[in-house]
């Protein structure tokens, strides 16, 4: 309560003398716990530059401070296990239907992520505890569990993407997986948020190492552009196809996921969005879907000419598309997919843990502020760094089937999807909670098309999973 009426309240009050504002201004936060302090910081830097947002630079400079959110939640989407799918799809199918999916996949991300951020800044309340406040604690409990389950499984695929990336770098894994925890407890743990927000912006935009990458392959880039207007648009086996299946439920797995939700919508508050700041943070948000797609297209691309071919390809680890890329396209090639395989795990498990942590602290009404110090908020970076200690423990076992995990991971986040999405919709449709942002009719005409698309996608996948021959499938 405190920090909301100092938070409002600065805004509205009159102009002081320079002289004595700083001083009386300063004491009063030194006052304060240390999580408050930071936190209410960031908020008084975002009122300064709301109030001088009038001229172009003030609205530049306004806009650059609301970026974080939506790049770290798309950029972070394109995790590990991401870029071993889009490969995967790349190297089973070619360019064909998959170029424009991703587009239009892009498009469904924008639309469901749209709806964390004006729940995040109209309600200045994360996900996981809307949930708890409003459904209670079986729904929030069931909720809760399904994150940190999706989150510590798509955790291991992160910590494989770092360990096989560093492995081609001459890294051993020894070094790479306890290194990477480390950073990402760290960051967690030992930064504020804006600090921490920051160096995460910094990882991802690494992200693009794959953009040069497909350039070097020397795509037919006649047959990309072909491949939007429908030419080249061959499934084998057949668009019920087990294979086709399994690979258009991990693709939408790994672009929209029940973890996003939960990050964005509590990235947004521990930030201090506003309902004025929706438009920056659509802004925020479609900068990062594009950075998505077009690194989505470009691995997509990259197999697609160096990959195509190979037997069993919608198996295909990171392991083997390393020795496959050294071998096509030369060692600098294979050094900078190792390279982006690195910074994608490093930054999908940086976003991730955050995600959890989150989630528990809203859960459990306890500190829940990563400009939380450690010893005031136990509860709320423990869990978190546990599991995602568990998921690196796990990835050092030998003898893992790397690539049925990677795609048996992503497909469990399109299972379940369907029920975030639900609890999504509910609390998007509560006009006490959102008022004059709350959704319109034809939002939510979209959301339950995106929810039976969905759930059509699991059960067909199911169906030919386990009676392939039911749907005419090979």
């Amino acid at each position: 309560m405190t920090e909301q009426v100092l938070e409002l309240a600065l805004p509205a009050q009159p102009a002081a003398p320079r002289e004595a504002s700083p001083p009386s201004r300063q004491a009063a936060l030194e006052l304060l716990p240390d999580g408050l302090e930071h936190r209410l910081r960031d908020r008084m830097h975002l009122a300064e530059l709301r109030r001088h947002a009038s001229g172009w630079r003030g609205r530049l400079a306004l806009g650059l401070a609301l970026i974080g959110p939506g790049v770290l939640v798309m950029l972070g989407d394109n995790d590990a296990g991401g870029v071993v799918t889009y490969a995967q799809t790349g190297a089973t199918f070619g360019l064909g239907v998959f170029l424009p999916l991703m587009v239009l996949l892009g498009l469904v991300a924008y639309f469901v992520q749209e709806m964390t951020v004006r729940l995040g800044a109209v309600t200045r309340r994360g996900h996981a505890e809307l949930i708890w406040m409003r459904y209670g604690a079986f729904w929030g409990w069931f909720s809760l569990i399904d994150l940190i389950v999706a989150n510590v499984l798509t955790l291991m695929t992160e910590f494989v993407g770092i360990r096989l990336g560093g492995q081609a770098l001459g890294l051993p894994a020894w070094l790479t997986v306890p290194a990477a925890l480390g950073f990402i407890t760290y960051a967690l743990v030992g930064l504020r948020y804006w600090t921490w927000e920051r160096i995460s912006l910094f990882v991802a935009a690494l992200n693009l190492v794959f953009v040069p990458l497909a350039l070097l392959a020397h795509p037919d880039w006649h047959a990309v552009a072909q491949a939007f207007v429908g030419h080249g648009w061959v499934v084998p086996g057949g668009l019920l196809s087990l294979t086709f299946l399994i690979l258009v439920s991990a693709n939408i797995g790994t672009t929209i996921a029940p973890w996003q939700l939960f990050f964005q919508q509590s990235c947004v508050v521990d930030k201090g969005l506003l309902p004025q700041d929706i438009k920056a943070g659509r802004r925020d948000l479609m900068l990062g879907v594009a950075g998505m797609v077009v690194v989505a297209l470009a691995l997509i691309v990259l197999a697609a000419q160096a990959l195509k071919g190979m037997p069993d390809a919608h198996a295909l680890d990171a392991g083997v598309m390393l020795h496959a890329l050294r071998a096509r396209l030369g060692d600098a090639a294979m050094a900078l997919f190792a390279l982006g395989l690195v910074e994608a795990g490093l930054i999908a498990s940086i976003v991730i843990t955050a995600s959890s942590a989150w989630a528990v602290g809203e859960a459990f009404g306890i500190e829940r502020s990563i400009n939380a110090a450690p010893r005031q908020a136990l509860g709320f970076y423990l869990p978190a760094i546990a599991g995602t200690a568990v998921a690196a423990a796990v990835v050092m076992i030998p003898g893992l089937d790397l690539g049925f995990l990677n795609l048996s991971v992503q497909v469990v986040a399109t299972v379940f999807m369907p029920a975030a999405m639900l609890f999504l919709l509910m609390l998007l449709n509560d006009r006490e909670l959102m008022g004059v942002h709350v959704n319109s009719p034809a939002r939510n005409a979209v959301a339950i098309a995106i929810m039976f698309a969905l759930i059509a996608c699991n059960g067909l996948y199911g169906v030919a999973a386990l009676f392939p021959h039911a749907l005419g499938a090979r």
